[in-house]
């Protein structure tokens, strides 16, 4: 079985969407991002040197990391799911161009200053550039329902998960009502939105730093 490492609402819950989607069972262990330490008390460094979520244990015992890669992995194990167009499809680059957009532009570049940072200048940067990034996104989804393709895909997980971060850092998506819509499509999903319902529920019961 696999095994999900995970920080609840960070960018695992992205993971976790795709492993729901797909019908995929899973154990989730969680993991305070901060301390390194798995929820068993254990050195999460142990698992994944990088000490980073989502961390991926196969079945195998391999360790995957990157959002991206365990994104594609789990899509590529239930290809039926259409969660990620197949290899040598036109779209399973455009599929890559988003979850790398999402991974650089608005995860690392934005949500990452926003959470980690302690300089206030670095923050408000972050802020002063992440309006012309969702709107690039926002511009994409006008006259589309999803990301790639006609289908939901891992990559639309991982920009619903970046929405769902952008009220707590001070950002108003309100302003894109593209991106609204495509928040509650995500939303009534109902896979979906029980993955986002757990994570939100364990938040609510984890302390905070």
């Amino acid at each position: 079985m696999l095994q999900l490492y995970f920080w609840p609402m960070a960018c695992s819950l992205a993971s976790r969407i795709a492993l729901m989607e797909a019908g995929i069972e899973a154990r989730y262990t969680f993991v305070d991002i901060f301390s390194k330490k798995i929820g068993s008390g254990g050195d999460f460094r142990a698992v994944s040197a990088k000490g980073i979520v989502p961390t991926l244990v196969l079945e195998n015992g391999e360790v995957l990391t990157e959002s991206s890669a365990v994104l594609q992995y789990i899509a590529d194990l239930r290809p039926e799911s259409g969660l990620a167009p197949p290899a040598g499809h036109p779209d399973r680059y455009r599929l890559q161009e988003w979850l790398s957009f999402v991974g650089t532009e608005i995860h690392k570049g934005f949500l990452f200053p926003i959470f980690w940072y302690d300089s206030d200048a670095a923050k408000q940067a972050a802020r002063e550039r992440i309006g012309k990034t969702l709107g690039t996104a926002a511009a994409h989804l006008e006259a589309r329902s999803w990301l790639v393709g006609e289908r939901f895909t891992v990559a639309d997980g991982y920009l619903a998960w970046s929405l769902l971060l952008m009220k707590p850092c001070g950002v108003d998506v309100a302003q894109w009502p593209s991106l609204v819509a495509f928040l509650e499509r995500v939303r009534a999903r109902p896979r979906a939105n029980e993955a986002i319902e757990i994570e939100r529920a364990i938040r609510r019961t984890t302390p905070r730093p």
